[in-house]
């Protein structure tokens, strides 16, 4: 197994118990990932496939980098706490004192008191999915039974809390909660959030070349491909990050931080994407899932894809291969070239390269399907990230924009 260190940083979202989750969320494009394995393979990391993934990814690391282990699914929590007792042991044995990170996604019905205790005491950094209100978040999160989930999320938020555990809320926005973006903010201060991301949920129904494979939604190669009824619209999504910010930058501005608003930040202030989503290029965000196989992307977990074995394959040889090395620059390499004439790209980069399936104004294709969302809510924030900018370029806080006496002619403009 060629397996020395790559030439930089890399994420690698460790999925140990696969596709597999308690839940049912009407939204979620992994639960179909189900399909890639045979019907009767237990969904969790054995043992072994544990130890290849900490050794590799520890190994993989260059040594002046922390290591960081990303923990997602699914549902993480399937496995149980002990597998994660023993993977911060593992963690131990090879780390040879380095410094390591982990960080766990969940949707926190599982958590418990014993979890929290973990979490703090081994200094995990948490991401809670959370949509909102109970009339918002159990909308689309629930079990098969139907059952909500609402009220066991916010009781593991309050564990978190007084455990004093690092943790974010991963909100999804769907067609309709984009439609409640201070409702849906509001209730996460009310409720002492400080650090919040939010996702846009864009979806397209299998044509037939997914549906044969098993799939209910399309991956990211069809054009013509029918939007889910949950997905959101292009235009709301601006406007629902517009609504957030225009409270935010008047009242939070460093007492809460929402994760959008500080990558547009730092894109402004010429900084390298913090998210692959809105980088110029991708492709150093792989996926291991439970059987050790590692795939491109998340959002590319698709045969095609698949890049290697853990168990067998060096995770810096593939994610430095050829292959693996034009999947990444395909992002930029592809935009059309209304984006390429954008005066927002850098503060998007073209989005998502599974998102990118709609046609340009001149009928090329390539564009983001939510580019209209996006050029609202830049075309709105540029100029208060202007002033934000210089602030911190002059030693100042930047909350005091708050206190500022701002009009903006035209900031509410569509385009």
């Amino acid at each position: 197994m060629e397996n020395g260190p790559g030439s930089t940083g890399f994420h690698v979202m460790a999925k140990p118990s696969g596709p597999a989750c308690n839940l049912a969320c009407d939204y979620c494009f992994y639960l179909e990932k189900e399909s890639l394995f045979p019907l009767k393979q237990q969904r969790r990391m054995p043992p072994e496939v544990l130890d290849a993934t900490i050794r590799n990814t520890i190994a993989s690391t260059p040594p002046e980098l922390p290591v960081v282990f990303t923990w997602q699914g699914g549902e993480p929590a399937l496995p149980g706490l002990d597998f994660y007792r023993h993977a911060v042991e593992l963690q131990r044995a090879y780390g040879a004192g380095r410094s390591i990170r982990n960080t766990f996604q969940t949707n926190g019905t599982l958590i418990g008191e014993d979890w929290a205790r973990f979490f703090a005491e081994h200094d995990f950094l948490i991401g809670l999915s959370l949509d909102g209100p109970a009339e918002i978040h159990d909308r689309s999160r629930r079990y098969r039974s139907g059952a909500p989930s609402h009220h066991l999320v916010m009781a593991a938020l309050e564990r978190l809390q007084r455990a004093g555990v690092a943790f974010n809320i991963m909100a999804c926005v769907n067609r309709h909660s984009s439609q409640q973006p201070l409702e849906i903010y509001r209730f996460f201060k009310r409720h002492g959030v400080q650090f919040i991301q939010f996702i846009p949920i864009v979806e397209r129904l299998a044509g037939p070349e997914y549906a044969a494979a098993g799939f209910s939604l399309e991956g990211p190669d069809g054009t013509e491909a029918a939007m889910a009824s949950f997905a959101v619209a292009p235009l709301a999504w601006g406007r629902f990050l517009t609504a957030i910010f225009e409270e935010w930058r008047r009242r939070d501005v460093g007492a809460v931080h929402v994760m959008n608003f500080e990558w547009s930040l730092a894109a402004f202030m010429g900084a390298p994407g913090v998210v692959c989503v809105h980088r110029e290029n991708c492709g150093r965000a792989v996926v291991a899932e439970h059987n050790g196989d590692v795939y491109s992307c998340d959002h590319f977990v698709y045969p095609e894809y698949k890049l290697g074995n853990l168990k067998r394959d060096g995770l810096a040889a593939m994610i430095d291969s050829a292959r693996q090395q034009a999947f990444g620059r395909a992002k930029s390499q592809t935009l059309p070239a209304q984006c390429r004439a954008c005066k927002y790209l850098g503060g998007c980069w073209g989005g998502c390269p599974k998102h990118r399936f709609i046609k340009t104004a001149d009928g090329e294709s390539g564009l983001n399907y939510l580019c209209a969302g996006y050029r609202h809510y830049l075309h709105h924030i540029a100029p208060f990230l202007k002033l934000i900018a210089g602030l911190i370029r002059e030693g100042r806080a930047p909350a005091e924009i708050m206190q500022m006496d701002i009009l903006v002619a035209g900031r509410q403009a569509d385009e």
